[in-house]
């Protein structure tokens, strides 16, 4: 039997809360989804004004995070080619995604779900991501 720790809709609502934080102090409207584990979608929030294409692309930015345990970026730097990924992005029907802005969410070692963020440049997705992180983590009890 397996025991399997997962982000609950709570935790979602902190992750989205945090980047939805950082996204408007740095003034982008994003499209932000929290998965948990397994890539499934916990919790969606599109910002008035985020891109309607950015919808798919940040749940499949947390998709990814969450199912391959590495941020979008590190697959980004790996399927170059000549690495030792390239060409994963066309894998999954496309659904992995190689850009940045995409993000797991680790408690104790383990990827308990994933962030992703899709609207700005791939740093600033990155950054929302990294600020409902640490939104999150603050509100832990300590271990």
């Amino acid at each position: 039997m397996l025991t399997i720790k997962r982000l609950s809709l709570d935790d979602a609502r902190i992750l989205i809360e945090g980047a939805r934080a950082k996204a408007d102090e740095i003034g982008v409207a994003m499209c932000i989804a929290v998965t948990d584990e397994s890539g499934q979608l916990i919790a969606f929030e599109r910002m008035d004004g985020g891109k309607i294409t950015s919808t798919i692309i940040a749940q499949d930015k947390a998709y990814t995070a969450a199912g391959a345990k590495r941020t979008t970026e590190s697959y980004g730097e790996a399927s170059q080619p000549g690495k030792p990924a390239y060409g994963i992005h066309s894998a999954i029907g496309g659904r992995l995604l190689v850009v940045a802005g995409g993000i797991p969410v680790l408690i104790d070692g383990e990827v308990v779900g994933a962030i992703g963020v899709s609207s700005g440049t791939p740093a600033q997705d990155a950054e929302c991501c990294q600020a409902g992180i640490n939104v999150l983590l603050s509100q832990m009890p300590a271990r």
